[in-house]
């Protein structure tokens, strides 16, 4: 199994569409990028910092990085159902309570999908109207990702609905096969001497 096949996760494939799996390992793998590059900014600012030439402009990309990285992240957790999902009430659950409750579960996370949308929009068009420094970029550029992960959580959020009421909410999920990872022995071995 490839690396890229363990980033898309099978758990509750009954509620996805295989056309949106690629989608889900651009996702994942831009939010890693993302997040490593943050870790990468933070290190750096913090050196050049200690030796006393601080690079103003490292916090701007810090903080687009962290900004990215948490929009993404809520889009693609959103379709892992890792996010944005309250699993523990439905879960506990069969028939149609659970049914009722997965479907306003999702009502929800698309209403908060939209505000997203609609909110994130206007301070995208509103954010050209102030900049960030040193660089003078304008502010839009850390709010354009809000109204698309907008979009992201209301199309996932879609695809779990017409997926959760064509084949039920309910499904027993496969076993995963993890081989456990064999301990290590860290005893030192008594040396031979011949």
């Amino acid at each position: 199994m490839a690396i890229a096949d363990k980033l898309v996760l099978q758990r509750q494939r009954h509620l996805k569409w295989r056309a949106l799996d690629r989608l889900e390992l651009v996702l994942m793998i831009l939010c890693g990028a993302l997040c490593f590059g943050f870790s990468l900014s933070v290190t750096a600012d913090i050196v050049t910092r200690t030796i006393g030439h601080p690079w103003l402009w490292l916090q701007e990309v810090t903080s687009t990085l962290f900004i990215y990285a948490i929009f993404i992240g809520a889009a693609v957790a959103t379709r892992r159902n890792d996010h944005l999902y309250l699993t523990a009430i439905a879960e506990a659950m069969h028939g149609t309570a659970r049914m009722i409750v997965e479907i306003a579960i999702r009502i929800v996370v698309l209403g908060v999908a939209f505000c997203l949308i609609w909110y994130g929009y206007q301070n995208y068009l509103r954010g050209f109207g102030s900049f960030r420094l040193p660089s003078g970029t304008p502010i839009a550029s850390l709010y354009a990702i809000i109204p698309l992960s907008g979009i992201l959580i209301a199309l996932f959020t879609v695809e779990q609905l017409v997926n959760g009421l064509r084949n039920g909410f309910e499904h027993p999920e496969p076993r995963e096969d993890d081989t456990p990872i064999p301990p290590l022995d860290t005893a030192i071995a008594p040396e031979v001497r011949p």
